[in-house]
């Protein structure tokens, strides 16, 4: 069984992988002004919205991701930009162009990635003793979502996930779980556009440090006055970022 997607739009290629706690239908505003130029693939990623597959690490996912995405330029937001970014490695020819928004590539620390292991164990416990309302209105409480409203957190959206998917999704897709990748990057030769929220600070930093050791098939943008999820704070402006990068760095090549 592959990853639930839906498509809209016409054009060249371009695969939308979501959040922790989102699906497919939390893109809103910002894949429907991709899909005024491209076809826009949108993808529940496993554990997640109506696919399965919530025992799949993240070597799994990238594999899973690519079934339903084929050649494309690949759009990664947070938990969905580490699929996407182990889908580039595992298979490159399949990856025109790689963004990532608000994702990095995994904990350098075994001390760290041990420490985040245990918090994302006590999520998933919090998750399955709380309920999914509790918990998805407590993980939109999280600082990093302070900019998001009502009007752009897809709380409903969020509420149509499975509970034992998100369980599944937590301890074999959370970061704690993820073997750092910063050493194969270098094998990465596509166009990769990163995207961070200005004061989204921890994923600055990251991005400049993911920018150094990518080198010159890379660029980085520090959205002006936006947190972690740009694409939902500003989704018109980054959308048109994320379409400029597009066609003149992957449709040109």
């Amino acid at each position: 069984m592959t990853l639930h997607s839906h498509t809209i739009g016409a054009g060249p290629r371009v695969v939308l992988v979501h959040g922790f706690t989102q699906n497919s239908n939390c893109w809103g505003p910002f894949a429907e002004k991709l899909a005024e130029q491209f076809e826009v693939v949108l993808v529940d990623a496993p554990g997640h919205g109506k696919s399965g597959h919530d025992t799949a690490d993240h070597w799994e996912a990238g594999r899973l991701l690519l079934e339903v995405g084929g050649a494309a330029t690949y759009v990664g937001y947070s938990m969905g930009g580490r699929i996407a970014l182990h889908a580039a490695l595992q298979s490159p020819e399949l990856v025109n162009g790689l963004t990532l928004i608000g994702a990095h590539p995994g904990m350098r620390s075994d001390y760290d990635r041990s420490e985040r292991r245990r918090s994302d164990e006590a999520l998933a416990s919090e998750l399955e003793s709380g309920g999914l309302e509790k918990f998805i209105d407590r993980w939109l409480e999280n600082p990093l979502f302070e900019q998001l409203d009502e009007t752009n957190n897809f709380r409903s959206e969020r509420l149509a996930n499975r509970l034992e998917g998100l369980i599944g999704s937590i301890i074999n897709v959370g970061t704690g779980s993820q073997q750092p990748l910063w050493d194969q990057l270098d094998r990465l030769r596509m166009p990769i556009f990163l995207l961070a929220g200005e004061s989204d600070h921890k994923f600055v930093k990251l991005g400049l440090q993911t920018l150094d050791v990518l080198g010159p098939t890379a660029t980085l943008s520090i959205e002006p006055g936006l947190g972690h999820s740009v694409h939902l704070e500003k989704p018109q402006r980054v959308a048109a970022a994320v379409a400029s990068f597009i066609e003149s760095e992957v449709l040109d090549l």
